[in-house]
C-alpha cells in the first residue's frame, strides 16, 4: 500500500507518497500545476510490485511546507527535486514528466544526466511552435506584462480556475471521470502566500520558454529511453505538442489516447500503467528484486 510520509529538507517539511521495494529501480514522480502528489495516488500502487515509486509535494504545494527563502521558480524546484532524491538515497531513476514538472525534471536531467535511466512524458510542453490556443492569453501577457495583465493571471488562481485547469477540453464522458476532489482539495490548501507563488510561477513561464531549446538539446544529445503517453484533448498541449518530441527523440514510443486530456491518469489509468509496465520492464529493471506476487498483488484489479 502507498505510504504517506514526511521528511525534513533544509529545515522545512516535505510530504511525499511512496510504495515499492526500497532496493527496486526508482521512478520519481514530480507533479503538475495546480496539483500535488495526489496526481499519482492510483498510479503508484499499480506499479509498486517491481519499482520504487516516489512522489513529493513541491514546497508551497499540497501538504509540504511553504518555507520563506525558498526559490519558487523552475531552478528552485529542480534544486529541490535533486535534494529530495538525495535524501531518500535515490541515485538513478526514471522520471515522469508532466505539466510544469516536465520542465523541472528536464532541468534536473540537464544538470545530472547520469542519473536519468528513462523518461515517461505525459502532456509536458517544450516546443513553442506546437503550443495550443489556451496559451494565447499567456503569450499576450509575455509581450506586455503590465500590472493589470498580471492581476488577470492572479484571478485564474481560484477555485473556478483550478476546475478549468483540471477539466480543460475533455468531452463530457471523460469529464465525468475526473473527480471534483482535484480542484476542491487543492484550492482548500491554498493560502494568500501560495496564491502569490502560483501567480509568480505562471508569470515565470516566459523565462521558461527560453529554456525550450536547451531541453530539446538535452534530448538530442542523450537520447534517454522514452515513453510518451498523451491526451490530445488539451488546449495547452494538443497532439502536435506530443509529436514534436519525435524531432529530437525519433526512437521514443508514442501513444496518443484520442479521448484523453491533460490529466489522463484520471481517465486512462489502466492503459497508462500497462504501457509503463511494459516500457520499464525493458529499460529500468536491471537491479529489481520483485516481491512475491502473493505478497504484493497488482492493485489495479
Amino acid at each position: 500500500m502507498v505510504k504517506h510520509r514526511t521528511l525534513k529538507l533544509d529545515g522545512y517539511e516535505v510530504f511525499y507518497r511512496e510504495d515499492g521495494p526500497p532496493d527496486a529501480p526508482a521512478v520519481l514522480l514530480p507533479h503538475g500545476y495546480p496539483c500535488s502528489s495526489y496526481e499519482f495516488r492510483n498510479y503508484i500502487p499499480a506499479l509498486a510490485d517491481r519499482w520504487r515509486l516516489v512522489a513529493p509535494d513541491f514546497p508551497g504545494c499540497g501538504y509540504s511546507d511553504t518555507p520563506d527563502g525558498f526559490a519558487y521558480d523552475f531552478d528552485g524546484y529542480a534544486d529541490f527535486l535533486e535534494k529530495f532524491a538525495d535524501a531518500l538515497g535515490i541515485g538513478r531513476f526514471a522520471i515522469y514528466l508532466h505539466d510544469f514538472g516536465s520542465q523541472i525534471g528536464l532541468r534536473l536531467a540537464i544538470r545530472r544526466p547520469e542519473r536519468i535511466a528513462a523518461l515517461i512524458i505525459q502532456n509536458g510542453d517544450i516546443y513553442e511552435d506546437a503550443l495550443g490556443p489556451k496559451y494565447a492569453p499567456l503569450q499576450a501577457f509575455f509581450r506586455n506584462p503590465t500590472a493589470e495583465a498580471r492581476e488577470k493571471l492572479s484571478e485564474a488562481v481560484s477555485l473556478e480556475g483550478f476546475k478549468e485547469e483540471f477539466l480543460n477540453e475533455v468531452a463530457p464522458p471523460e469529464a465525468e471521470e475526473i473527480p471534483p476532489d482535484l480542484w476542491h482539495l487543492h484550492w482548500a490548501l491554498m493560502t494568500p502566500r501560495r496564491r502569490e507563488i502560483a501567480t509568480d510561477v505562471i508569470a515565470g513561464l516566459k523565462e521558461n520558454l527560453a529554456w525550450f531549446p536547451r531541453y530539446q538539446a538535452y534530448l538530442r544529445e542523450h537520447r534517454p529511453p522514452t515513453l510518451i503517453v498523451w491526451g490530445p484533448k488539451d488546449g495547452y498541449m494538443p497532439e502536435p505538442s506530443a509529436r514534436a518530441y519525435l524531432r529530437d527523440l525519433p526512437d521514443a514510443e508514442l501513444h496518443i489516447f484520442e479521448d484523453a486530456g491533460h490529466w489522463l491518469l484520471e481517465t486512462h489509468l489502466d492503459e497508462a500503467v500497462d504501457l509503463t509496465r511494459d516500457f520499464l520492464s525493458r529499460v529500468h529493471l536491471r537491479q529489481a528484486r520483485p516481491a512475491p506476487a502473493e505478497a504484493r498483488p497488482d492493485l489495479r484489479h
